[in-house]
């Protein structure tokens, strides 16, 4: 089977081509011959660093020190993405591991309610307990489909996943602090990371705001797929606001504040703005917030090897951001004409994604593979891409698309 190399990452464009030949002793007319024919090596994959150590390096791609990527191939067919191979972005390096070391005694500050306190991680432990699975989806996942190739990770389909996290619900804690303080409008979160000194801390901090609806639903969560959320993934606490892209979900969160303005941290009044192609973000523009339909197929893909002619079983993931997961069509012709597929496995809520399949016949040949999602509220997953500066929101049908060939 072949890709569509324009949706390639380009890293796994050099990762296929041939490596360079060199041979010891061969006559000078074969050295010429393939020394014009033989294409250059293939750097070598990076290592995964200290902090993500744990991650599976067979499943993932290391763009940089900050930024990981989950394969397209190591999705599998199961709806929770595991922990060592869950994708890595973070906006500011990690902080020491001392943070988890007495995870209950990390402490944090809630703001903006009528009886303001801080409140350790054992105190918040005894306030409430909730569980919810969600799509954790970096908000650039999709930009190296962009053709303008937006600064940034050239994230294809693998930063996000399906994850379970455990912890008290912020609405119960706001509950038990007397309720949120008149006028505010906002639910503004801030993360702990260890600032640079000398300069001013709204350049460089982690700090988001959301709508005071999104309260209902968010979590202060201490346990991520069964377990202790891990440092790299914002441990010992995090902030997990469902429905919302992944910069919204603060870790190590230090403060919970409800506010009557947005944050003025640069994070959120000039970065993750949906900015015209050609300008910079400011604060009249769209903040990069709640998610929407989408969807894409894990399986056939070339890493898989050659695909035989006859039965196969086209599978991916589909969710709707906000809302649930109705249906998904595939095409196996670019988008000419669809089929339903089956939706399958558990449903575990409107924030997890759904596995759909289609068992289809595929003679020999060459088909462009596609699946088109449709959430509960009738939103159908969009053939185009919205054009923005920063390549965010990506959610086109056609963008994550799949060319593969039959033998």
């Amino acid at each position: 089977m072949q890709h569509n190399l324009s949706s390639l990452p380009r890293r796994r464009m050099l990762a296929g081509s041939a490596s360079a030949l060199a041979a010891v002793g061969l006559a000078s007319f074969q050295s010429q011959v393939l020394a014009q024919t033989a294409a250059p090596a293939a750097p070598a994959a990076k290592p995964l660093p200290g902090y993500a150590s744990f991650k599976n390096a067979d499943a993932v791609i290391v763009h940089s020190s900050t930024t990981i990527e989950t394969k397209r191939s190591a999705f599998g067919s199961s709806v929770i993405t595991p922990t060592n191979q869950l994708y890595v972005r973070n906006n500011l390096p990690t902080p020491p591991e001392s943070i988890v070391a007495d995870r209950d005694a990390w402490k944090m500050q809630i703001d903006g309610v009528k009886k303001p306190r801080q409140l350790s991680l054992s105190e918040l432990k005894t306030m409430g307990l909730e569980t919810v699975t969600m799509v954790l989806q970096c908000s650039g996942n999709g930009r190296g489909f962009f053709p303008s190739k937006p600064s940034g990770t050239q994230w294809t389909v693998g930063a996000a996943g399906c994850v379970v996290w455990s912890g008290v619900p912020v609405r119960e804690v706001v509950k038990a602090l007397g309720g949120v303080a008149d006028g505010m409008v906002y639910m503004t979160g801030t993360g702990g990371e260890v600032l640079p000194a000398g300069i001013d801390p709204k350049t460089v901090m982690v700090e988001r705001s959301v709508p005071l609806a999104a309260m209902e639903d968010a979590l202060l969560a201490w346990e991520m797929n069964g377990e202790p959320v891990s440092l790299v993934h914002g441990g010992p606490l995090r902030l997990i606001v469902p429905g919302y892209t992944g910069v919204n979900n603060i870790k190590y969160i230090k403060q919970l504040a409800f506010t009557a303005k947005e944050s003025e941290a640069h994070i959120m009044s000039h970065g993750y703005r949906i900015s015209p192609p050609g300008s910079k973000g400011d604060p009249s523009q769209p903040s990069v917030q709640e998610m929407s339909v989408k969807s894409w197929i894990n399986s056939p893909i070339p890493e898989d090897g050659n695909q035989a002619a006859g039965k196969v079983q086209i599978q991916g993931v589909a969710f709707g951001g906000m809302n649930a997961i109705k249906g998904v069509e595939v095409s196996t012709d670019g988008g000419k004409t669809w089929k339903q597929a089956r939706l399958i496995g558990p449903d575990m809520g409107k924030y997890a994604w759904r596995q759909f399949v289609l068992q289809a016949e595929l003679p020999k040949g060459t088909y462009q593979l596609a699946s088109r999602a449709t959430d509960a509220k009738g939103n159908v997953q969009p053939e185009t891409r919205g054009e923005n500066q920063s390549g965010y929101n990506n959610t086109s049908w056609a963008d994550h698309a799949i060319t593969v060939t039959v033998a």
